[in-house]
């Protein structure tokens, strides 16, 4: 009998934990993905993959977010090849960033910076907060 209760307590226990772990790994059914980039030429081969991953994911398909940060961002300003990909990505529904702390210690006035483009005060911070809300990410 002592060991039939040791049996089903430690079952219970196992099947308890299984159910709390499913809970906090799967946030959604929708693939939702973030890439952060050091490269601002990076971003025509991420908006051609993000196309594929839409066909791929179907109804799946959730948010794609794109994140530069570093060196990268002084070379946005009157880049007008960047500008073209970003209405590409505006008309895909991404969402392209560039990290604040990269303008600031690059020297760029984000005001200068093209109309889709977004920034987060810290990038590489930002893509951590993502990736706990069940973003799936890259690092480029």
């Amino acid at each position: 009998m002592k060991h039939s209760i040791t049996y089903i307590t430690a079952l219970l226990v196992l099947i308890m934990g299984t159910a709390q772990l499913k809970a906090q790994t799967s946030t959604s059914d929708q693939n939702d993905y973030v890439v952060l980039s050091k490269n601002i030429k990076q971003l025509k081969p991420i908006l051609m993959t993000a196309t594929s991953l839409a066909e791929e994911d179907g109804e799946n398909y959730g948010e794609f977010q794109v994140v530069f940060c570093g060196k990268t961002v002084a070379d946005i300003r009157d880049n007008t090849d960047f500008q073209a990909l970003l209405k590409q990505a505006a008309q895909q529904q991404m969402k392209v960033y560039v990290c604040g702390l990269s303008l600031q210690a690059f020297e760029v006035n984000p005001e200068e910076l093209p109309q889709h483009l977004e920034v987060v005060e810290n990038g590489i911070f930002y893509g951590f907060q993502l990736k706990k809300q069940g973003f799936i990410s890259l690092t480029i």
